[in-house]
């Protein structure tokens, strides 16, 4: 099987998730790790494998796509002038709402006028859940679905509790108290620039935080509370036609980096048999996200 050659941007957790993915497909290669302070000659070493160091997708001219595993406020910016340029992208954007759908326009805008493709908010919530969410719905239109994350470490939300300005290091934990509802238990290591009141409500009137119930607790070490597991249940109650009663759910517990990383890829793999322009999960045919001809997908699982 041929390989597309891919750029992961950004070494955080998702990008080593990510890497991974790649690493163990049939048809992706891992041209590169795009890193702002990566050195001449620098190697990524994993498990069995290595990748260049570069700091700019320029470096690898022969790249398809690129998987932006950067924080969700940092990749709007970096993706217009990537797409432009003819290069698709996709990312694990996870605002959801208005936010999301105004991400995706503009990134629509500048994969059209470069030829190229971008999924956007390709993790698993949004991402996943938003597919299964939709199966739900066409099961049963008329109705309320609830979504219940965790227990379990929120990536996004721990970068933005990081970029708050007083701490060193931040941990936020999801946990779910029923029914859509959830508390954010979020820990912080401070670097001693600002009192820890005032770093604590910054926290708590960051969007990310601000529709929750949020606790923060000062720590000495953040490091210490670290665990990349996390889990989602969706639940809707509704209708089908005129028959009432139909219940459906949906169960997980993941590792997140390494979730959202196949996650990335396979929005990808079905992205790039789409036309140019921008799309979410939702809006991609699943069969499309596997490897391999869409007669052994069918045969194998419809």
């Amino acid at each position: 099987m041929e390989k597309t050659r891919v750029a992961i941007v950004g070494w955080g957790n998702v990008g080593r998730g990510t890497a991974e993915a790649v690493v163990s497909s049939p048809d992706f290669e891992l041209a590169a790790v795009v890193r702002r302070n990566a050195e001449p000659a620098q190697q990524v070493v994993g498990h069995g494998w290595s990748a260049p160091a570069v700091t700019s997708l320029a470096d690898t001219p022969d790249v398809v796509a690129a998987l932006v595993c950067l924080p969700t406020r940092l990749t709007e910016a970096y993706e217009i002038d990537v797409l432009r340029s003819g290069v698709s992208v996709v990312d694990s954007f996870d605002i959801h709402g208005e936010a999301l759908w105004a991400h995706r326009q503009a990134l629509d805008a500048a994969a059209r006028e470069g030829g190229a493709v971008a999924v956007t908010a390709a993790g698993w919530d949004p991402g996943t859940d938003s597919m299964v969410r939709c199966i739900m719905e066409a099961l049963a239109p008329r109705g309320v679905t609830y979504t219940d994350f965790g227990p379990g470490m929120s990536m996004g939300h721990s970068v933005a509790a990081r970029s708050v300005k007083g701490v060193a290091d931040a941990l936020s934990f999801t946990l779910p108290t029923g029914f859509g509802t959830h508390r954010r238990q979020v820990y912080v290591q401070l670097d001693g620039s600002r009192p820890f009141e005032a770093v604590a409500a910054d926290i708590k009137s960051d969007p990310y935080f601000a529709h929750d119930d949020t606790h923060v607790t000062q720590v000495e070490s953040a490091v210490d509370h670290h665990d990349t597991g996390h889990g989602v249940s969706l639940k809707r109650f509704g209708a089908a036609g005129t028959t009432g009663n139909q219940q459906m759910e949906w169960t997980m517990r993941v590792v997140n980096p390494a979730a959202t990383g196949c996650c990335m890829l396979s929005a990808l793999r079905a992205g790039l048999r789409q036309e140019p322009g921008a799309y979410t999960m939702a809006e991609l045919p699943p069969a499309h996200m596997l490897p391999g001809s869409l007669e052994s997908i069918v045969k194998r699982i419809v």
